[in-house]
C-alpha cells in the first residue's frame, strides 16, 4: 500500500464517520419529543422518559449511580439504540436536563 492509499483510506473513514454522526443527530431531532430528560455523561449522551440517580461516598471518594427507563442512546457503535434501562457507574460529572415541551404540554 501506497502512503498515498493510506491517506484515502483515512479521508474515507473519516468520510463515513461524519456520514453517521449526521444521521445520528437527525435520529436524535426526531426523537427528542419523545423524551423527558437529556442526560450527559463523560462516555454518552441519553435521552430518558426516567432517570434516578443516586450519589454514592466511600472512602471519602464520590459516585454516582445513574438509572435509565425507556431510553434513547448516541452511540455510533450501537445498532440498536432505544434502551428499556440503563445503568450507568461515574465517578465523572452527570448532567440531567429537563426537556422543555413546547405548547404547555
Amino acid at each position: 500500500m501506497s502512503p498515498d492509499e493510506g491517506g484515502d483510506m483515512e479521508e474515507e473513514l473519516e468520510r463515513f464517520e461524519a456520514e453517521v454522526e449526521f444521521q445520528i443527530y437527525k435520529e436524535y431531532r426526531d426523537v427528542l419529543p419523545m423524551f423527558r430528560y437529556v442526560v450527559e455523561t463523560e462516555r454518552r449522551f441519553y435521552l430518558a422518559n426516567a432517570v434516578d440517580l443516586t450519589r454514592h461516598a466511600e472512602d471519602g471518594a464520590a459516585w454516582f449511580e445513574l438509572q435509565l427507563e425507556d431510553a434513547w442512546v448516541w452511540d455510533m457503535y450501537r445498532p440498536a439504540r432505544f434502551l428499556k434501562t440503563v445503568r450507568v457507574l461515574t465517578f465523572r460529572d452527570v448532567n440531567i436536563e429537563e426537556v422543555e415541551r413546547s405548547g404547555g404540554v
